[in-house]
């Protein structure tokens, strides 16, 4: 059987009506959205098919919809026996979908966890004094000092390394467009606002962490099934407090996913596929790594694709 790891997007890949064929084919995706919707309190169905996007990209709502998408998408995958992955992987609040998967996290538990998660971060920072931008086509290094040359006047940080060719910054929205600006006057290609109204993975998210950790420390935390790589070490462990320490430290680090995919690769493994909306994740692996290879799954034809790469050669 054919070494497979799991890999779950964050916030950045929703988009309003995400996950209509799946739905339409599968029972079990309405059903967990409507699992997710009773204890939200509000029809989280009805606004991931009608939005508006403005509505779904407000972090509270983004991080429910997203975790509740990947989730239907892994169960929808275990519905065809799919096979169990080796390891699995999430980018930022992926991390919590891939929890859930490996059964660290109850599902119910979880959507409220990063309802809460996303409600923290955006009181920590208002939407409209913050930004996140990609910089594509320019090295580490060079975005780096760009920030550091900014501050300490200026809060701007490189807070997500996703592949050789791509580092996000945050912070506040003046210094992350001056950045920006900066980074294309040096060789970046492009650079991208991504629609997240928070400025993760940096120091302006401390005290939004230090909160999260007072409800963590209240959740059952389960011995994992299957190895979790975390985004902030990029270790596995299989401690539950070792794993609520890190989503703690998550929210104000950067999250070193370039580092997580070369892990991933480097345990043999054959087939990386990224279970949630979009295919964000699939085109970072492709630009990493070449010794595996990377499918989205996120609609009836991309699973079916992905079943029979992997089952025939179990």
């Amino acid at each position: 059987m054919p070494k497979v790891a799991m890999i779950f997007p964050g916030q950045g890949a929703q988009t309003v009506g995400m996950l209509a064929d799946l739905a339409n084919k599968f029972s079990i995706v309405k059903h967990i959205f409507s699992e997710a919707s009773i204890v939200l309190g509000y029809d989280l169905w009805k606004l991931v098919q009608d939005g508006p996007a403005k509505k779904l990209n407000q972090t509270w709502k983004t991080q429910p919809a997203l975790l509740a998408a990947s989730i239907s998408i892994y169960s929808v995958w275990q519905q065809h026996h799919g096979p169990q992955p080796i390891i699995v992987a999430g980018h930022s609040l992926g991390e919590y979908s891939a929890l859930v998967c490996a059964n660290v996290l109850d599902f119910q538990q979880a959507i409220l966890l990063v309802e809460l998660r996303g409600k923290l971060m955006n009181e920590a920072v208002p939407a409209e004094n913050s930004a996140m931008f990609a910089i594509l086509g320019l090295n580490k290094e060079k975005i780096i000092k760009v920030c550091l040359e900014l501050m300490p006047e200026e809060m701007v940080f490189p807070v997500n390394f996703n592949s050789p060719s791509q580092v996000v910054i945050a912070g506040d929205r003046d210094a992350v467009e001056r950045a920006s600006i900066l980074c294309m006057s040096i060789g970046a290609k492009r650079a991208i606002r991504l629609p997240v109204n928070v400025p993760s993975h940096c120091i302006m998210m401390k005290t939004a962490a230090e909160k999260l950790l007072i409800t963590l420390k209240k959740i059952k935390f389960n011995v994992p099934k299957f190895a979790v790589i975390n985004n902030v070490d990029v270790k596995v462990s299989y401690s539950p407090s070792e794993i609520r320490n890190a989503l703690v430290r998550q929210m104000y680090n950067p999250v070193l996913w370039n580092d997580s995919i070369e892990l991933i690769a480097s345990l043999g493994v054959k087939y990386i596929l990224e279970v949630g909306p979009g295919n964000i994740l699939t085109s970072l692996a492709k630009r990493t790594i070449t010794t595996t290879t990377a499918i989205a799954i996120n609609d009836s034809s991309s699973l079916s694709f992905a079943l029979a790469q992997v089952q025939r050669e179990i």
